[in-house]
């Protein structure tokens, strides 16, 4: 499968579908970005230096200052997929952030989310 044109998403693009997504069941844009912080390691400065300069999905994980050590934790499906069966590792950080949001969505505990 051929995953370049995701790659090529912007990150500044998808960020406001994530919460729109959340708010609309009711949880707040300090859980969000609480939730790709703890994933991908960027602070709200660094987040919004992201998200300012446009970067595609591709930078935006390269970049990532640390992806966290409990993300192998995470499992289930989205978009069809099971998240830890997933062989690219640039496409699976992306479905993790997915499957993060989703999960926040659908009003699980932020400890939940957070693999504590």
């Amino acid at each position: 499968m051929d995953n370049s044109r995701v790659y090529k998403y912007s990150f500044a693009k998808i960020y406001p579908l994530y919460l729109q997504k959340a708010e609309k069941k009711g949880r707040t844009q300090d859980e969000v970005d609480t939730i790709i912080s703890w994933l991908t390691g960027y602070d709200k400065k660094s987040l919004k230096q992201q998200i300012d300069k446009g970067s595609d999905l591709e930078t935006f994980f390269a970049e990532a200052p640390r992806l966290n050590a409990n993300a192998s934790k995470i499992t289930g499906v989205i978009c069809g997929y099971r998240v830890e069966e997933i062989e690219d590792k640039l496409l699976q950080k992306i479905r993790y952030l997915d499957k993060l949001i989703d999960e926040l969505a659908k009003g699980k505990a932020m400890d939940k989310i957070l693999r504590k």
